[in-house]
């Protein structure tokens, strides 16, 4: 299993070399799905995140990006889509609706088949569902999300690690390392925190850090 969990989308050279490398074809072979349903319930302006991350991918210059919202269609729409595809693309935005909607749709029951010829690529929320579970306290101390939920959700549990993103972003102020190291006292498992610019490649369990920005690793 080829997985690429990111921040902040490709959004640098070294994590469009780590792209590129996992896929293993030239950019003008590689068809992607770009999966936005977590954005679905995100208020407010989208253009520096989610249509970066659709810029960022048009200029890879791939031989196509689709579109599929696993909320809005059925499966019998959306599944020949992610089945013709060499990426699925993970978009960022609310963990929990992602999940639920990764649960919901059945997308959670094929996805170990699909990855065993596709790459996982994660932007933040697409990234955060891969764990044991989704860190609901950790979250709403940092993030300021999900406040009304009591009950954490379990994740996908590819990783045995949890990924917490837009480490030292100026427009989270929560997000510094003081503040990631108390949020997560209590968590025996490993942690990444990651800013933009950073990026976790996942190949078959082995781990490693690709980075042209900052970092924290914890446990």
């Amino acid at each position: 299993m080829k997985l690429l969990l990111t921040s902040g989308g490709i959004s640098n050279d070294a994590i469009k070399k780590s792209f590129f490398n996992l896929v293993n074809k030239k950019p003008e072979d590689i068809s992607l799905a770009f999966i936005p349903t977590a954005s679905n319930v995100e208020q407010g302006d989208k253009k520096e995140w989610l249509i970066k991350d659709l810029i960022d991918l048009k200029n890879l210059n791939l031989k196509s990006i689709s579109i599929v919202d696993i909320s809005a269609v059925e499966r019998k729409i959306w599944e020949p889509q992610l089945m013709e595809a060499d990426v699925l693309f993970f978009e960022g935005g609310n963990t929990f609706h992602l999940m639920e909607w990764v649960d919901k749709s059945g997308l959670e029951k094929i996805l170990p088949e699909l990855l065993k010829t596709k790459v996982y690529v994660g932007v933040s929320a697409g990234s955060m569902i891969l764990s044991p579970d989704l860190l609901l306290n950790t979250l709403q101390k940092l993030y300021k999300e999900d406040l009304k939920r009591t009950e954490n959700m379990n994740g996908i549990k590819f990783v045995d690690f949890y990924v917490l993103p837009h480490y030292n972003n100026s427009h989270f102020s929560k997000r510094t390392k003081e503040n990631v190291l108390e949020a997560t006292k209590d968590i025996k498992s490993k942690i990444y925190a990651l800013d933009d610019n950073s990026a976790i490649e996942v190949i078959d369990g082995n781990t490693k850090i690709i980075s042209d920005g900052d970092f924290l690793e914890v446990n």
